[in-house]
């Protein structure tokens, strides 16, 4: 764009801007800011928008919100679904009160049934009530795990499924053609969603399998995930449950924690301080938005938090348990994505399930059977500590359904006079050892990830940790893999290597997803040091990219 369309372009949105706080934000900036605002407009990443709370196109703001939902009503009248039912939520976040509201109300004008969620709730119980109420769309504002500063718009369509594919493109398409956003109408609507709220915390206690209690510690991370969580554990017969006090209330700025994302360093120190005080046996830490949960479990060396790969095994593997053998088996679909482990495809493939891989993001996740007539998905996880475990219920990663299963893991274990340590040692001896790891590095932009991946692709590496390598590039792909990323992959049948480079989908971040799995022929401590070994060189190896 130039620098007189942008003027231009700055005045029309400064003038129609139904914020007088955001106008005055923006008359303030210089020219530089206004390039940098005006030059593209948020995009449609984890099914929706999500960025710095600011004026502008390129920031979450009234303006944004309401022709983000002018947009949504405009697709879902082209497909003849005026009138119909649309739920609408919000997490605690700076302003998401404000924009949730504005949503339900520009919807309303539009002539939909709109459902506004009367107070914050975590995203699966709008993922839910979606599916539960036969709604055609839903619409969360929430920022999930991201810095305090910033805010986010999800949008859920029909059978409670993110927006994926055509229909974010014809939103997408729909923002730029939307009116100015003061003359976009809005109507006044009630707030409700009480029943459905009681619904999806009755639903959550149906994944228990035993009926023991077991000693939780909990932080929702200054989320709205605490009073929902304790709620649900204690309906499902868990009550001796202990929280991160200063933690457990909603707060937006996050103030204990450096970051409000459970994979963060510093982020659960807290809450394994206060699992070591208690004696717990299982650490749980849902992220702001309560979609995502984070597992800590005791060893011998004190408590440590298992990876998402970890949880994604184990919980895997105790819903393909309790599942017939034969037939229904057959049909049953477990799914991870191209940049998670690879540990639970050997799982599947030894119960006789079918395992389904597909692009990262629940927005895929959710259609992993889409294409398998017949088949009903069972579980489905990505490494970002993402579970889906009652897919009937949310097909969404939801992190209180999955902590609540995983607390249930630990009870049935705990009845075979095991731990999750044995379980995931187990695991290791029929599969062989798995270990992965995760290199995020920081660029200035799209721009500058996209050299990073140019620059492999023109020159890949010839070997990764003494193996030659195969290099899949995705982008050339026909299938429903296509992406932007790399698999560079090598090994025998006693060592093999994988490493998937990407873009991040919602951060300036080129990330690599490194795993090693090592047969385990005898002692499994050793097979596990040389995995490690083998991971630690590559790592080393893509920080230097």
């Amino acid at each position: 764009m130039t620098s007189s369309a942008i003027s231009t372009t700055v005045q029309e949105w400064i003038a129609h801007d139904p914020d007088p706080q955001t106008a005055a934000e923006l008359s303030q900036c210089s020219p530089e800011e206004l390039d940098e605002r005006f030059s593209r407009s948020l995009t449609f990443g984890t099914a929706g928008l999500r960025g710095p709370l600011r004026g502008g196109p390129n920031g979450m703001n009234l303006a944004v919100v309401l022709r983000a939902t002018w947009a949504v009503a405009k697709v879902l009248k082209d497909r003849g679904l005026d009138g119909s039912q649309v739920v609408v939520g919000r997490d605690a976040r700076h302003r998401s009160d404000e924009f949730a509201r504005a949503a339900a109300e520009v919807l309303a004008a539009q002539g939909f049934e709109v459902v506004l969620m009367l107070a914050a709730v975590p995203t699966p119980v709008i993922a839910f009530t979606v599916r539960h109420m036969n709604a055609v769309a839903g619409i969360q504002i929430t920022a999930s795990h991201n810095p305090p500063t910033d805010n986010g718009y999800k949008v859920y369509v029909e059978e409670g499924l993110q927006v994926a594919g055509e229909t974010a493109a014809e939103i997408e398409a729909a923002i730029a053609e939307a009116p100015f956003a003061d003359e976009i109408h809005r109507a006044a609507v009630e707030t409700g969603g009480m029943e459905e709220i009681q619904a999806y915390i009755e639903r959550t206690t149906l994944v228990r399998r035993t009926k023991d209690d077991v000693r939780v510690a909990l932080t929702p991370l200054h989320g709205v995930g605490g009073e929902y969580a304790l709620d649900a554990l204690v309906r499902a017969g868990i009550v001796d449950v202990h929280v991160v006090e200063e933690q457990f209330a909603p707060d937006p700025d996050f103030p204990t924690v450096p970051s409000p994302n459970p994979e963060e360093p510093g982020a659960v120190d807290a809450l394994l301080a206060l699992a070591a005080d208690i004696d717990a046996e299982i650490a749980i830490a849902l992220d702001p938005d309560a979609d995502r949960c984070a597992v800590g479990v005791p060893t011998p060396d004190g408590w440590r938090m298992l990876s998402g790969d970890e949880t994604g095994w184990l919980l895997g593997e105790y819903l393909l348990a309790q599942v017939e053998p034969g037939p229904v088996m057959e049909r049953m679909v477990v799914a991870s994505t191209v940049v998670s482990s690879r540990m639970l495809a050997a799982i599947a493939e030894s119960y006789g399930a079918r395992y389904v891989e597909t692009l990262t993001g629940f927005k895929w996740l959710s259609r992993a059977v889409a294409d398998l007539p017949g088949h009903t998905l069972l579980y489905a996880y990505e490494e970002a500590i993402g579970h889906c475990v009652d897919p009937a219920a949310v097909r969404d990663k939801d992190g209180i359904t999955a902590a609540l299963l995983a607390c249930d893991l630990v009870a049935a274990l705990r009845a075979q006079g095991r731990t999750v340590l044995d379980s995931l040692d187990e695991l290791a001896r029929r599969h062989g050892v798995h270990v992965t790891a995760a290199v995020s590095r920081p660029v200035a932009d799209a721009d500058d990830a996209a050299a990073v991946l140019a620059r492999l692709r023109d020159t890949p590496p010839d070997r990764l940790a003494g193996h030659e390598v195969t290099v899949t590039d995705l982008s050339t792909s026909d299938g429903p893999l296509r992406s932007d990323a790399l698999i560079l992959a090598g090994g025998d049948a006693d060592t093999s290597v994988r490493m998937v480079v990407r873009p991040s989908g919602t951060e300036p971040k080129v990330k690599s997803y490194i795993e090693v799995r090592r047969a385990c022929h005898g002692n499994l401590e050793s097979a596990r040091a040389e995995a490690q070994r083998l991971r630690d060189e590559l790592v080393a190896l893509a920080e230097q990219w």
